[in-house]
């Protein structure tokens, strides 16, 4: 039976790399729709969580739905690569950081594309979902693929089909986010959007798998420039005596025209801080610069060392110095109500008070331990949130505003406040500070 066959009948199967924030909900979502899934990744935790314990490692998402996919058979998972040939769809859910330089780090997509390279046969389907630059499927994965002897649309099915998680979002899920998909050619394009209607509401196909690459660096590109605009607005108007926040409030009254976006202490996770950068990096390909993009970036990548600033202020007002004083951040996560550490400023924020000398500890009940990362290795614990707690340290810094927190405890008992979140809008008082 052949790959369009098996996909009608819901007679195939998927293999999905990458067990992560986006590769764990949609394998989830293949498996409750009754297509079995295998997951495959390098770290054993993961497989030991799914395996043996049936249980979440992601906050947001149910350790019921893992145990409710393993006990019908419809999950597994596994570092046993070679397991890629048994099934039909392979979906790949790797990393694309940037390096030192702020250039694309490729290694994760070639690795995994040569990985599968060894199994790859006939009626593969394989779709790419990291985010990445235009002409990424075609130039690396297509090549890879196309040096086994088989011919894409014919032999195999190549497409480009972008991730669009939003961890917690309580409106949008994986299955009720519209997914944009490319194919190399049209049967790809054909054979993806079969695949991904099994639990995808609606599925957006466009010409090339470089305009569905194009597509997702546009909407994080918006994202970073808008959020940019009022980190610099922030700036401008803190030196003004305006408030940033009451200013972007009243501008949202405006019901056409005007979208608000927010200033914060820096941005995090994987998409916005990070994909801009690939297509300025392939931009200069073409001889082309990307000035508003790097803009928007040297002002969102500066803005940790603003809230420092503040926090220095903040102490001087009080007449303390940073070097010696103890500092306690509150929340980890790059936004609220979630587990997730990519790119979090309060990483950030931690590197740059201990370099100016100061006690840096931090609360965050979804991260109780900094586990050890690309790029920092704090070795640092969860100091609970209570009254004798807070009011040891010589400042709280907010950096993501949990809801679970209880600002008024906070506000009652911290010696002096750093709010860049503005959580703490109603409450009034010299010890609070905005930054």
């Amino acid at each position: 039976m052949d790959l369009k066959n098996k996909v009608l009948e819901n007679k195939f199967s998927v293999g999905i790399i990458g067990l992560g924030y986006v590769g764990l909900p949609l394998a989830l979502e293949f498996a409750g729709k009754g297509i079995k899934v295998i997951g495959f990744d390098l770290d054993e935790f993961k497989i030991k969580k799914i395996l043996k314990e049936k249980k979440s490692y992601i906050k947001h998402i149910p350790s019921e739905k893992i145990k409710n996919a393993v006990d019908k058979n419809m999950l597994s998972a596994t570092t046993d690569f070679s397991k890629l040939k048994d099934v039909d769809a392979i979906i790949i859910c790797v990393p694309t950081p940037l390096n030192v330089n702020r250039e694309p780090d490729m290694s994760y997509v070639v690795n995994t594309a040569e990985v599968i390279g060894k199994y790859i046969r006939k009626g593969h389907f394989i779709s790419l979902e990291s985010t990445t630059y235009p002409g990424t499927t075609d130039e690396i994965l297509l090549k890879i693929f196309e040096e086994k002897g088989l011919k894409v649309g014919k032999d195999f099915y190549l497409c480009f089909s972008p991730e669009r998680e939003d961890p917690n979002n309580e409106k949008y899920s994986t299955s009720t986010i519209p997914k944009v998909l490319g194919g190399v050619t049209r049967k790809c394009t054909e054979i993806g959007k079969l695949i991904y209607e099994k639990v995808i509401v609606q599925v957006v196909p466009v010409s090339s798998t470089k305009a569905a690459e194009s597509a997702k660096l546009l909407e994080n590109i918006f994202r970073s420039i808008n959020i940019a605009l009022v980190n610099e607005l922030k700036v401008v108007f803190d030196k003004m005596g305006i408030d940033v926040w009451e200013v972007i409030e009243a501008a949202s009254t405006k019901p056409f025209g005007y979208t608000p976006f927010y200033p914060g202490p820096g941005l995090g996770g994987h998409c916005i801080p990070i994909d801009p950068f690939y297509l300025t990096w392939k931009a200069r390909e073409y001889e082309i610069s990307t000035k508003f993009i790097e803009l928007a970036g040297e002002i969102n990548t500066a803005m940790p060392e603003y809230v420092v600033h503040k926090v220095n202020h903040a102490l001087n007002e009080n007449k303390k110095c940073i070097k010696g004083s103890k500092i306690l951040i509150l929340g980890l996560s790059y936004k609220k109500d979630i587990d997730d550490l990519r790119e979090s400023p309060s990483l950030k924020l931690i590197e740059l008070l201990q370099d100016e000398g100061a006690v840096v500890d931090y609360s965050d009940e979804y991260v109780t331990m900094i586990p050890k990362l690309r790029k920092y290795e704090f070795k640092k614990k969860s100091v609970p949130l209570n009254k004798k707690n807070i009011a040891k340290y010589d400042l709280v810094l907010l950096s993501t505003d949990h809801t679970y927190f209880d600002y008024k405890l906070i506000f009652d008992n911290a010696k002096i406040i750093v709010d860049s979140r503005n959580a703490f809008k109603k409450f009034k008082g010299k010890k609070l500070f905005k930054a």
